[in-house]
């Protein structure tokens, strides 16, 4: 297996409770290079009990992530092979370095791997997706003010290393505040950028600035440049969200129906109209659309995957759909499925026992 000089560079502000976890699962590398950007708290003394770490500090004004990304990469020595640029939220799992050593060749010069980005209550991926933020050195830089993109300005080789796994532990109490102001810089900068266009609208909708998002994701639809059908599915569903939360019912139907028919390969967009039926108790039309979800059995990891729609609360919303559709049968099935997957709900416990009790009194009707 071939060797290479592998190093780590992060960028870093007022992060002193993840330093040391950080870099446990970071010092596989030959060289870690850390970035603070202004901190106040602890985080630059801790960062030098590390004996692995080299620490600089530099204050960028105005901010932007890929100014200080790109000043990071910079301190990268020269002589590197291959570099991962991690967060000090984020964990490598254990044996990193020789996976991707083994995957590596000397025409590599991206690498693709696991990102779990968050994790249910008792510790299980709840989504994840591939991330592609191992490179070489010099043909790689960061662009746009948020939401940056490692670009390269030649042809570029890239390795899938699925077994090869990065954790993300968010810290959500830390403000995003600055996205959005930076989300406008960056359209306002590459307008037929489709990527950060689609991320600008979804952040109005996080916003609750429902009609900025319908038009912004609108532009995002128009653009020559948006052809990635995942993405062009999720700013539909977005929409029609928006559209729903507006109380435009029949346009956010109408949304939801485009999505699907954009990928329908893809759980979300069933769900997500299943969902909205259930809301308009049309409880026929959820079922059918609940139903159609549940035939996608993989999830996809190309883009963010919705928790809702994979844990328990697909099964709780049809087995009340098909109670009050009078299918007390499946009720029952699809209760149980959901008390599998969330066993210590009591509200499931005790609709499983009615949708019981019901499919009993039905079957015993049958027989008179």
């Amino acid at each position: 297996m071939e060797k290479y000089k592998i190093s780590v560079y992060a960028i870093t502000k007022n992060e002193e409770k993840n330093v040391l976890s950080w870099y446990e699962s970071m010092k596989e590398a030959d060289e870690i290079i850390v970035l603070d950007t202004g901190s106040t708290d602890n985080t630059l003394e801790t960062l030098k009990q590390c004996p692995k770490i080299k620490v600089y500090q530099e204050v960028f004004n105005p901010w932007r992530f890929d100014t200080a990304r790109n000043r990071s990469l910079e301190l990268v020595s020269e002589d590197t092979d291959i570099c991962v640029c991690t967060d000090l939220d984020e964990r490598f799992e254990p044996g990193w370095r020789k996976k991707l050593e083994k995957s590596w060749t000397k025409e590599t010069t991206r690498a693709k791997y696991l990102y779990n980005w968050s994790f249910d209550t008792e510790g299980n991926p709840k989504i994840s997706f591939y991330l592609n933020k191992i490179h070489t050195r010099n043909i790689y830089h960061w662009t746009h003010p948020v939401h940056e993109v490692l670009t390269c300005n030649k042809q570029e080789v890239e390795t899938l290393i699925p077994e090869m796994v990065l954790n993300h532990y968010q810290d959500y109490t830390k403000p995003r505040n600055s996205y959005l102001p930076l989300l406008e810089l960056s359209v306002k900068e590459s307008p037929e950028d489709d990527r950060n266009m689609h991320y600008l609208g979804r952040e109005y909708m996080y916003y609750k600035e429902y009609d900025k998002a319908i038009a912004t994701l609108h532009r995002h639809l128009k653009l020559k440049s948006a052809t990635w059908k995942d993405e062009r599915c999720a700013s539909m569903r977005y929409i029609a969200f928006s559209y729903m939360q507006k109380d435009y019912m029949e346009e956010a139907i109408l949304w939801y129906k485009k999505a699907i028919n954009e990928a329908p390969y893809l759980r979300e967009p069933y769900f997500d109209l299943g969902y909205l039926y259930f809301e308009l108790q049309d409880y026929q039309e959820s079922a059918l659309y609940l139903k159609k979800a549940l035939k996608i059995k993989e999830k996809s990891l190309t883009y963010i995957n919705e928790e809702r729609a994979w844990n328990d609360t697909i099964y709780d919303l049809l087995s009340i759909a098909c109670y009050n559709n009078e299918e007390y049968k499946k009720a029952v099935y699809y209760c149980k499925e959901a008390l599998k997957r969330n066993p210590q709900n009591q509200r499931l416990k005790t609709n499983y026992d009615i949708m019981k009790k019901s499919y009993k009194e039905f079957m015993q009707k049958e027989k008179i």
